[in-house]
C-alpha cells in the first residue's frame, strides 16, 4: 500500500533591497531539521518557500497544493502573511496553518481570536516544535507539544509553556550546506541573493525595547566552528555579496576573532563576501576592537556601528541597559578614530527616561568624543514580545503610540495592489518626553544631521567648538531658534522639520518621498540638502549661517575667532561635492583650517595657527554630470560615512533599507 505523502509550504517573506533578496534562512532551518529528524521523512515533501512580497492571491496560489503551511512572522511581513493565511483557510479549511516568529505574542489568545485562520501559534525556537507538529500530523494531537497555543473546537484557548532552549545546536543541520536553497536559487541564475547567518544564539542583556535579549536573557550557545567555516566557504563560492549576521553580540566570544579572520581571508581569496554586517558586542572592549578592526581592514564592513542607543544614565536604568558600559563605547570610539576605522553611532529617540535636554547633551558628547561620520537617529517602535510592550510598563513610563507605516530608508514608495502596508507601533511621547518635546528632539536630530553629518557646516562647527568651547548642541540650537524675518531660509528648514515631526505623530511616513529625485524615500535632512543644492539656495544658506555662527562668537566674547570662522565657512562651502564641476579649484586661507579639521576628525589635537596656505580641491578626480547621479552616488551612497566633501570617497553600491 502506497503511503500518503503530505506537502509542506513555508514562508519567510522579506522586502527586496535594491533588487536583491534574502534567502529564507528561518524556513530553511525548519525544513532541514525536519528532514533529518522525522521518524518517517518520506511522508512529507517541501514546496519552494515564499521569500518575498507578492500579491495575496499569488501567495495563496503558491501554497495551493500544500497540506500544511508555516509562516514566520516579522514586523515587516505580518499583515501580508496574515492575509495570505486568511486566503489559504478560505480556499481550504482543512489546511493546517501555523505561525511562529517574533510577531507572534507570547500571550497569544487575543492574537488567535483576531486571526481565526491560524491553527497553531508557535513560541520561541521553532525547530523542535515544528518537528513535533509534523510528527503529530494528520491526527493533530498536540497535547504534549511545548511552546504552542491554539483555540480548540469548543472555543477554549489552550497554551503550553515554552520548552527549554536548545543547548546543542549541532543537532540542527545547516540549510546552506545541505543545499536546501539550491532549487530556489536555480530558478534564476542572475538573481542576487543576500544571506542571514548565525554563529551563536542567545543574548545576556535584557534591554526592554528589544525582543531579542528580553525574550532570552540567557547564555549564548554556539554552532560548531567547522560548520561556521564551511558556511562561510559556501557564501564565497556562491558569490554572496552581503551577509547579515544574526548574532546579538558579535565579538562576545574569543572565537569571533577567528570567524572574522576567516571571512577576511575568504574575501581576499574569492572576492566574496564583500560585506559582513554584525551587531557589535556591548562590553568586551579589546575583543570588540580587534574583531571590528579585522572586518574594517579587509573592507568587509563600511564602518563600525556603536549602538549605545542613549547616553542618559536614567534612561539606561529605565530600559535595563545599566549593565552596558558607556565608557566602553567612548574608548572604542577613541581607538577606532585614532586608527582610521570609520564608526557610526546609533541613538533611539523617545526612550523612557530621556528628556530633550539629556538627548541633546548626549548628541553633543558623542560628537565631541569624535563621532563625525554619522549618528543614526532611529525612531522607537514597540515590539510585541519586548518588555516595553507590557501594559504596566507602558503606563509607568507614559508611553504614547501611533500606528506608522514601515518604510525602508532610500527604498521605493511601493504600492500594493492589495493595499497591504506593514505597520509598526511608533513611540511619539513619554512621561519624560511629552509630545511637544518629542517633536523638538526629532527636529533637532534632523538639523544635526543636516549641519554636521551631511557636512554642510561641519568644518566651522568643529573649529568653533575647539576655539570657544561652546557645546555642539548649543550651536545647533541656535539654528533651531532663529527669527523667521531675519533668517527666512534657515527658519523655513526648521519649520519643515517641526512639521514633519508633527506629521509622524499623526502616523505620517518616517522618510520623505521625492518623486523628482530618484523616486525614493529620503531622510528629511538629506531631502533638505538636495533641495538646497538643486534649487540654488546654498549661497543663501551659507550667508544666513555666517550670521548665526557670528552671533555665537559675539556671545562668548571671542572676536579674535571671527576671521577663523569666516575662513572655515568659505572652505566648507568650497568642498561640498556638487555636479558639473569638472575643473580643480584652489582656495587660499590665512590659517591652517584644513589641517586642524582633518586632524580633529582623526582624533588629534593639532593647534590652530596663522599659516597662509593654498589648498587644491581636486574636483576633476570624480565628477557627476547630472543631479540624479549626484543624488544616488553622493547623497545616498555617501549617507553612512557622510562623504559629502571633496577628498572623501564613497561610490560603492549601497542597499536600500540598510544603514
Amino acid at each position: 500500500m502506497t503511503q500518503q505523502k503530505f506537502s509542506i509550504g513555508l514562508s519567510q517573506i522579506n522586502n527586496s533591497f535594491s533588487g536583491a533578496n534574502y534567502l529564507p534562512y528561518s524556513t530553511g532551518l525548519l525544513q532541514v531539521h525536519a528532514e533529518k529528524h522525522l521518524k518517517e521523512p518520506d511522508r512529507f515533501e517541501f514546496l519552494l518557500p515564499l521569500y518575498k512580497r507578492c500579491k495575496v492571491d499569488d501567495g495563496v496560489k503558491h501554497f495551493n497544493s500544500a497540506d500544511l503551511v508555516g509562516f514566520s512572522l516579522y514586523v515587516w511581513n505580518e499583515l501580508l502573511s496574515l492575509e495570505i493565511l486568511r486566503g489559504l483557510k478560505k480556499s481550504n479549511p482543512e489546511k493546517l496553518l501555523i505561525c511562529g516568529g517574533p510577531q507572534v505574542p507570547d500571550n497569544a489568545e487575543e492574537f488567535l481570536r483576531k486571526n481565526p485562520q491560524i491553527d497553531i501559534a508557535v513560541h520561541g525556537e521553532g525547530e523542535n516544535t515544528f518537528l513535533k507538529i509534523l510528527e503529530a500530523y494528520p491526527k493533530n494531537d498536540w497535547s504534549d507539544i511545548p511552546g504552542i497555543s491554539w483555540i480548540d473546537p469548543s472555543g477554549k484557548f489552550i497554551t503550553h509553556p515554552k520548552s527549554d532552549r536548545m543547548r546543542d545546536l549541532s543537532v540542527i543541520p545547516s540549510p546552506y550546506l545541505e543545499n536546501v536553497f539550491e532549487p530556489l536559487m536555480s530558478l534564476d541564475s542572475n538573481a542576487e541573493w543576500l544571506a542571514l547567518w548565525e554563529t551563536n544564539r542567545g543574548c545576556p542583556f535584557a534591554c526592554t525595547f528589544c525582543d531579542w535579549g528580553s525574550a532570552i536573557a540567557d547564555k549564548v550557545f554556539r554552532f560548531d566552528m567547522d560548520r561556521i567555516y564551511q558556511e562561510m566557504d559556501w557564501f564565497s563560492q556562491k558569490k554572496i555579496e552581503f551577509i547579515f549576521t544574526c548574532d546579538a553580540n558579535f565579538g562576545i566570544l574569543p572565537r569571533d576573532l577567528d570567524i572574522a579572520q576567516h571571512a577576511a581571508e575568504n574575501k581576499e581569496r574569492y572576492g566574496y563576501p564583500k560585506a559582513l554586517s554584525v551587531q557589535n558586542t556591548k562590553n568586551a572592549t579589546e575583543r570588540a576592537y580587534q574583531t571590528q578592526k579585522i572586518l574594517s581592514d579587509s573592507g568587509l564592513n563600511k564602518g563600525v556601528t556603536l549602538s549605545m542607543q542613549t547616553v542618559s544614565q536614567q534612561t539606561l536604568e529605565d530600559i535595563k541597559r545599566h549593565n552596558i558600559s558607556l565608557e566602553t563605547y567612548d574608548e572604542l570610539q577613541r581607538r577606532f578614530t585614532r586608527d582610521g576605522v570609520i564608526t557610526y553611532s546609533d541613538l533611539i529617540l523617545g526612550l523612557p527616561g530621556e528628556t530633550y535636554e539629556s538627548f541633546a547633551a548626549g548628541v553633543s558628547s558623542l560628537i565631541a568624543n569624535g563621532q563625525h561620520n554619522r549618528i543614526q537617529f532611529n525612531n522607537l517602535s514597540v515590539l510585541p514580545n519586548a518588555e516595553m510592550a507590557d501594559p504596566d510598563y507602558i503606563v509607568t513610563h507614559g508611553i504614547e503610540l501611533v500606528k506608522s507605516k514601515i518604510l525602508n530608508i532610500h527604498g521605493f514608495q511601493e504600492s500594493s495592489e492589495d493595499d497591504i502596508v506593514e505597520m509598526q507601533d511608533l513611540v511619539i511621547g513619554t512621561k519624560t518626553l511629552p509630545q511637544d518635546q518629542w517633536r523638538k528632539v526629532r527636529a533637532f536630530s534632523w538639523m544635526t544631521g543636516l549641519l554636521h553629518f551631511n557636512k554642510l557646516l561641519q568644518i566651522p562647527l568643529i573649529l568653533l567648538h575647539r576655539q570657544t568651547g561652546v557645546p555642539y548642541h548649543e550651536m545647533i540650537e541656535m539654528f533651531m531658534g532663529v527669527d523667521s524675518a531675519e533668517f527666512p531660509l534657515i527658519s523655513e528648514i526648521r519649520d519643515f522639520f517641526l512639521e514633519r515631526a508633527k506629521s509622524l505623530q499623526k502616523g505620517g511616513p518616517e522618510f520623505h518621498h521625492s518623486p523628482e529625485w530618484l523616486d525614493i524615500l529620503w531622510p528629511d535632512d538629506e531631502f533638505i540638502f538636495i533641495r538646497l543644492a538643486t534649487e540654488g539656495k546654498l549661497d543663501k544658506f551659507y550667508e544666513e549661517s555666517k550670521k548665526i555662527l557670528s552671533s555665537i562668537i559675539s556671545s562668548v566674547d571671542a572676536e579674535s575667532d571671527r576671521e577663523i570662522l569666516f575662513e572655515a565657512l568659505k572652505v566648507n562651502q568650497a568642498l561640498i561635492k556638487l555636479p558639473n564641476q569638472p575643473e580643480d579649484d584652489e582656495i587660499e586661507t590665512q590659517y591652517n583650517i584644513l589641517d586642524v579639521y582633518y586632524d580633529t576628525i582623526r582624533g588629534g589635537t593639532l593647534s590652530l595657527e596663522k599659516v597662509p596656505s593654498t589648498h587644491t580641491i581636486k574636483r576633476s578626480q570624480k565628477t557627476w554630470s547630472d543631479w540624479e547621479t549626484w543624488c544616488r552616488e553622493v547623497v545616498w551612497w555617501g549617507n553612512k560615512k557622510g562623504d559629502y566633501l571633496y577628498g572623501s570617497h564613497s561610490s560603492e553600491k549601497y542597499y536600500a533599507g540598510h544603514y
